[in-house]
């Protein structure tokens, strides 16, 4: 076990869960204290630095999280560390099959309210235009699906919604997001509080339109009543109608990066990834529709 300057365990246990490539553990210091502590190639040094202070700007807004307590370099020289406080709960994907409908929005609410709240930390001044960085980084990702081999029924449509569309990211604010905001980031205790885990963005990507975050609806299991109340609680409300073009945009690209990724990094999520695509094409009607079919009116 790596050794950190000042601090003795009396109890470890591996976490394996995420995707990160970090090497997470549950850990108990000598006055009974649990944390989480995150190790990382010392690589990574700035990326984790930089992080770790945005999680002291975000957990000093009030959001429940695994708050930063410690930061540096382990005694050999050769990692980086996060120690973290330790939140208690489950995932939101296990948690809301068990809750009723109105618990699920109820949940759904929270969650809408605490991403607006993350969304509130500026983007610099000087970023470049959304527009320009997102099509730089994803429209050769995006091409790439045509040549990746897989076939889905209609997927032309998501290509067309995507062609006829991307002008509607001229324009748009960016601000500090999450960058992996869906159901297995957030846990929820027995009191149906929640808290935001893995703030390791995706990309190194801290800045970003902010109703870019709801692309990672399709990162999870899609429950309704949670869904629509995610979009009130986040808006105070009903969406306003420019939102829900955009919207219909950011998930016609994910359906096609999904689907690129799995065919080039991850083979064995290449039937999950189709299914991931097929499904915005229902969602929408095959695609004729503004709004998803999940969005629940009443």
């Amino acid at each position: 076990m790596i050794a950190i300057p000042g601090y003795t365990f009396t109890d470890i246990s591996l976490i394996e869960k995420g995707l990160s490539d970090d090497k997470k553990y549950r850990i108990k210091i000598a006055d009974g204290c649990v944390m989480l502590l995150r190790i990382s190639n010392i690589s990574n040094y700035e990326r984790k630095k930089i992080m770790f202070d945005y999680m002291k700007r975000v957990a000093a807004l009030g959001v429940q999280m695994p708050c930063p307590i410690d930061f540096g370099i382990s005694c050999d020289g050769k990692s980086v560390y996060q120690l973290l406080s330790w939140c208690d709960g489950d995932t939101a994907e296990i948690i809301l099959p068990t809750l009723s409908e109105s618990a699920q929005y109820t949940i759904g609410l929270k969650a809408g309210q605490i991403l607006q709240t993350i969304q509130t930390i500026p983007a610099p001044v000087n970023l470049p235009p959304w527009y320009e960085r997102f099509i730089s980084v994803q429209e050769e990702r995006i091409k790439g699906f045509t040549t990746c081999g897989v076939e889905i029924k209609d997927s032309d449509m998501l290509f067309s919604y995507y062609e006829q569309n991307k002008h509607l990211l001229h324009s748009r604010p960016q601000t500090f997001t999450h960058g992996d905001y869906h159901l297995e980031n957030l846990l929820i205790r027995s009191d149906l509080e929640i808290s935001v885990v893995d703030w390791d963005l995706f990309d190194d990507n801290i800045y970003g339109d902010p109703w870019n975050e709801f692309g990672r609806i399709l990162s999870a299991t899609v429950f309704p009543h949670y869904t629509t109340g995610l979009l009130r609680g986040y808006f105070n409300g009903e969406p306003p109608e420019e939102f829900w073009p955009i919207l219909k945009f950011y998930l016609s690209v994910g359906a096609l990066l999904i689907v690129t990724w799995a065919a080039y990094i991850s083979p064995r999520h290449l039937d999950e990834s189709k299914r991931v695509a097929s499904d915005v094409i229902r969602w929408y009607d095959s695609m004729q529709n503004m709004i998803p079919s999940w969005y629940l009116k009443e």
